[in-house]
């Protein structure tokens, strides 16, 4: 066995401990056990290669369950509860609410992350310095129906994962300053206030607001009859901070680097910290920052023509952030989605590309077709457990969608940049831009309204997620190895 599948495995082994840990009952007592049963086999069976793989195998498990349980035990560990504040906390992160705005604020005495829920007005930005009086108390649960939310969603430990685990009541909030972050970071998000005022002034709502989460993400400026019909559609991903826009923007940004002048790995720089500017404009949400790790990686296989073979890349990528913030497995539906839709793009690619692709080229549509049928197939019973919601009629709407995203993106960017240096310009491109907006959210709207759009789906078991998963990678191997034997 090579030295990387090796790796893969123990990599493998870590991802499924993280996975056990977040969904069961682990005591300590049983992964003490656990250890010693590792270390035993360890001593015992050195001389014996396939027993002191098992062994690492069961350390790396026993890792991932440890390092899994301490960080849900941090995120009940409330010392702060109850205590009363009064002094002054720097705006960390601010995000529209049905009842006005959540703000993230970072005490500068204590250093914690508290959550505030204030009204819409006045309005706060990153870095505004606060002088708050309040007492905290543990973050609470959304009750049935909240926010989209059902009664099982678990708002303690999604905002845990973010390093929230306070928030405030009975605030009083007083500005009384600004500029109290990093100075860099403020004005990079600053500038993507900038750059929505440039967009706004030249595209009518719905269509501005769509342009922004195209090129920036956030859907937070669509109605909620739009934000319905691109969930009924299963066209939310358009307007994330998703992989697929990144990979875009690295594109058009390696382009823009050879127009320029750059050589082709000067270019890939230039694009690199292109993604590292977006990602950070974007507010540096995790989505965002696992956005551009998992687009790099797919960008540089497939500039290297080795986009089947940098699956174990991905996978490295998975555990890295996992060990990083174990969290996210369970209580981050975007790392999952995002990580299995980019896998699955990757193991299924050299089978689509031998059997339909080069077949049934139609104008690039083949190859959209696919790509959004291995996404939906590895993130199908991750929508249906969190959301209780399938659409049918996705891959439909994926297929008349995804081709014109990357040229309304880049004509949207133009709107941008030339907002900022020649207005006439802009509005040539704006018109452009209108277009192609216009026939994304008409033609989202009227699939939408088909009956068989979408169709709930009851509460789905942990176990049956399992045995999918278990049995589409089975599938995989099988289709692989009679590839090998092809060869």
């Amino acid at each position: 066995m090579t030295k990387s599948k090796i790796l893969l495995f123990l990599l493998l082994s870590f991802i499924g401990a993280v996975f056990v840990r977040s969904f069961f009952e682990i005591s300590q007592i049983e992964i003490f056990l656990l250890l010693m049963l590792a270390l035993i086999t360890l001593f015992t069976f050195y001389k014996n290669k396939m027993a002191t793989l098992v062994a690492f195998l069961l350390l790396s498990f026993v890792f991932g369950l440890w390092k899994t349980d301490s960080k849900i035990s941090q995120a009940s560990n409330l010392t702060f509860l109850g205590k009363n504040f009064q002094e002054q906390a720097v705006v960390q992160k601010v995000s529209p609410s049905t009842f006005g705005q959540n703000i993230i604020v970072d005490f500068q005495n204590e250093k914690i992350s508290v959550l505030l829920q204030v009204p819409q007005y006045p309005e706060y930005k990153y870095g505004d310095l606060l002088e708050i009086t309040c007492t905290v108390k543990a973050i609470e649960n959304l009750s049935a129906g909240e926010a989209g939310k059902d009664d099982s969603f678990d708002y303690h430990m999604y905002m845990a994962k973010e390093g929230v685990l306070y928030q405030c009541e009975k605030s009083k909030i007083k500005k009384v300053g600004e500029n109290g972050g990093s100075f860099l970071l403020g004005k990079i998000i600053a500038m993507r206030r900038i750059f929505e005022n440039k967009i706004n002034q030249v595209l009518p709502q719905p269509e501005g607001a769509l342009a922004i989460g195209l090129l920036l993400g956030g859907s937070g400026g669509l109605s909620k009859e739009i934000q319905s019909d691109f969930s009924r559609t299963g066209m939310t991903h358009i307007v994330a901070v998703s992989g697929y826009n990144v990979t875009i923007i690295a594109e058009y940004l390696i382009l823009l680097g050879i127009a320029l002048g750059l050589w082709r790995k000067q270019a890939i720089w230039f694009a690199i910290v292109g993604i590292a500017l977006f990602v950070i404009m974007s507010g540096l949400p995790a989505s965002a920052v696992r956005a551009g790790v998992m687009s790099g990686i797919l960008l540089w296989a497939m500039k290297n023509g080795r986009l089947s073979s940098c699956e174990n890349a991905i996978i490295f990528a998975g555990a890295i952030m996992l060990f990083l913030n174990p969290l996210l497995l369970r209580w981050d539906v975007g790392f999952q989605l995002s990580f299995l839709a980019t896998l699955g793009i990757v193991l299924t690619s050299d089978f689509w590309e031998k059997s339909f692709v080069k077949q049934h080229k139609a104008l690039g549509i083949s190859e959209a077709i696919t790509l959004s049928l291995s996404a939906q197939i590895f993130v199908l019973p991750i929508i249906a457990y969190n959301f209780h919601l399938t659409s049918l009629i996705s891959l439909l709407a994926n297929v008349f969608i995804l081709p014109v995203i990357p040229l309304s993106m880049l004509l949207v960017f133009l709107v941008m940049v030339f907002g900022l240096l020649w207005t006439p310009l802009s509005l040539v491109f704006a018109w452009l831009a209108f277009v192609l907006l216009a026939y994304e959210i008409k033609l989202i709207h009227l699939l939408a309204e088909f009956p068989w759009a979408s169709v709930g789906v009851e509460k789905v078991n942990v176990w049956w997620i399992a045995i999918y998963y278990i049995i589409l990678i089975r599938i995989i191997f099988w289709i692989k190895s009679r590839e090998n034997l092809e060869v």
